[in-house]
This record gives C-alpha cells, structure tokens and sequence, in this order.
C-alpha cells in the first residue's frame, strides 16, 4: 500500500507537467521550466516499479522450511509424535507448509539403527528428535554436529550420552525417562495391589537393552526385596522369543509381571497384552498406549507432555540455542492407567483404592 501511494503522487507530479487542454486555435504548450523534473519522475518510478515486487509475489514468497529427523525404537506415531506435532504447531512450524518432518522407526528391531540414522543425516536435517535410548545413540554416532534432542532416556549420563544433566555439552540435550530411585519400587507396589498376598513376582528385561541392565539391579530388586516379593527375572531380545519368556514367568508361579520398559515391548502395543491375557498374568507397563491396546495398567511419565516441551527445545535450537547449554529435563508429570475391561476379562478385581488413584480409568 505504501508503494502504492508514493507511485501515485509520482504519477501526479508528472501530470503537473502536461499541459491542460489548449484552447481553440492554440497549439499545446509544455512547461520547459518543469520538463527536466519529468524525465527524472519517469526515471524512478519506472527503476521502482522494476525493483519493488508486487504484493502478490511478497505473498507467494515460501517460507524457509524446517527439516526435522525423527528415529524411533518402535514406530515414530502415535500420541508422543501427535503432541510433538502439536507443540511444533503452536510454535509456528506447521507440517506441510514451513516443516518437513523425516521418520525412521526401527519396529523394535534395534541392529536396524544405525542404518536408518545415517538415511536420515544423509537428508541434512537441522535437528533431531531421538526417541529412546538406542536410537539416541544411533543418532549420536551418525550425526556429526547436528543438534540432537532425545526423549525417553532413562539415564543419559549413566550409559554415558552426556556428562551431565545440568550442562550436556556437545550437539545432544532432552529428556530423560525415569526419576532415578525408587521408581521400579513404585510399580511393584501397584501390581501387588491388584494381587493382594502375592509373593512372586516376574520381571520382563530385553538383555540387549544396556540402559535397563544397568538400571535394573538396583532399582528393582531392592524394591522387591522391601516388598517381600520373590523376583524372577525373564529375558526376550527379539519378538519370537516373548511367548517363550511369557510361559517361563508361568512355569515359575509368577503371580504378575513388571515390564520393564522396552520398545521391543511395545511394538506392535497389542502384541504382548494378547500374549498375557492369554496366560492370566496381570502386569505393569511404562507406556500407556499398550494399556489402550489392552494392557492392564500402566505407570510412566506423561510422555505427551515430554513430546510438547521437546518441541520447545527444537525451536529454541533452531533460534540459535546452543544444545549443549540447555540442561537435559527429567519428567515433571506421571501418569497412572487403568484398563477395567482387561481386569474384568482376567477375572481380577481392582480396589477402589487403586482406582482413586488412577489419572485414567478405561472402561
């Protein structure tokens, strides 16, 4: 609009120079004094009309894209990635229009890896969002200087991702799974709520996965042994052999199942409450969607609300924070989930109690 105005009082003082209408008989007139001004009129409006593009081309002018690379144990989908778009969204990086978002997710099978975070480094994202702790150190490996942001790791420094929680260092910052102690406790607590007097208790492990070993013999069996629970422990690194593990927690009188947080344990989210329902076992997860698929209960972080504020760290790096400056976050919310149509399928009965303190009651 403003272009448009001064073109106009240009327009005028050009036709300030032209002479008016001349009466009968008499030949035009221009005004010489005022001539040479015309020319240098004519001169810049025709150099601005070139230089200025018009609205329409400002308008249709795109918008710098944001190349975003997510690598997942599991499946890149579901409410974690739906609140990541979200939050992303509410941002100003909306998918289809100044983002483009690359996924690689490995379906629990973790020697894929490494090959699919070098397809993903090799489309030169500006960031990336690691999900879980093998993915995380994937992507660490294959990524060179391009900022990393992972989400779901346990205990980054313990597996020896950073140096610390507080100043991360490097390209890689996030979020961390687990509040270290007492966690592990926390579920078996509420598992033997739904088997009031149980005794024996089995927990599910991936031996593959080197952040839940680490994790694992102190924090679960301690808690076990305050309980006055009998632990067995039960192993599975690929999806055949599950239903093995599944038949050993039986074989030894388990009377529920801790599983320990995995993405061969959720994926498919299905796959193993089937196997479990089959075999009358109650157990506890970390993820709540397997609880939405027809597990029995779940109690982890609230790993939506981790998803939104990864999404504030990618656009804070992609503003210029330096990753390494911006402390790796540990959960600020948990969130407790009850499926009542599995219980009433298993036959148990959940106390009220339990139920009071449920966030979620799937019915």
């Amino acid at each position: 609009m403003k272009t448009t105005a001064l073109v106009t009082r240009m327009v005028r003082t050009l036709a300030s120079t032209v002479p008016t209408r001349p009466c009968a008989g008499r030949p035009w007139r221009f005004n010489r004094k005022r001539w040479p001004l015309t020319a240098i009129a004519v001169g810049l409006v025709a150099g601005w009309s070139a230089a200025m593009p018009s609205q329409d081309a400002q308008a249709q002018k795109p918008e710098r894209a944001l190349r975003l690379a997510v690598i997942c144990g599991a499946r890149c989908e579901g409410t974690g990635y739906d609140a990541l778009k979200e939050g992303l969204a509410r941002l100003g990086w909306i998918e289809g229009r100044n983002l483009v978002v690359d996924r690689r997710g490995a379906e629990g099978d973790q020697s894929r890896l490494p090959a699919l975070a070098a397809e993903l480094v090799a489309l030169k994202p500006d960031v990336m969002i690691a999900v879980a702790p093998q993915p995380t150190r994937a992507a660490k490996e294959a990524a060179g200087s391009i900022p990393i942001v992972m989400v779901g790791v346990a205990d980054p420094v313990g597996v020896g991702l950073v140096p610390s929680l507080g100043r991360p260092g490097g390209n890689l910052t996030g979020f961390t799974t687990l509040v270290p102690g007492g966690f592990g406790g926390k579920q078996l607590e509420l598992l033997t709520q739904v088997r009031p007097g149980a005794t024996r208790i089995a927990a599910l492990v991936n031996p593959r996965n080197d952040v839940a070993m680490k994790l694992f013999p102190g924090d679960v069996p301690p808690a076990a042994a305050r309980l006055g629970l009998q632990l067995q422990v039960v192993e599975a690194s690929t999806p055949t052999q599950l239903e093995a593990a599944i038949d050993a927690a039986v074989r030894g009188r388990a009377e529920g199942l801790l599983v320990f947080g995995d993405p061969l344990f959720h994926t498919p989210p299905r796959r193993l409450p089937d196997l479990l329902a089959r075999a009358k076992l109650p157990a506890i997860y970390l993820v709540r969607e397997v609880v939405e698929a027809g597990g029995l209960m779940s109690y982890g972080p609230d790993f939506e609300d981790m998803f939104h504020r990864a999404a504030g760290y990618v656009d804070r790096i992609v503003k210029g924070a330096t990753p390494g400056d911006l402390p790796v976050e540990q959960p600020s919310k948990f969130v407790f989930v009850i499926n009542l149509k599995t219980a009433d399928a298993m036959g148990l009965t959940i106390p009220p109690s339990l139920l009071g303190r449920a966030d979620v009651v799937i019915r």
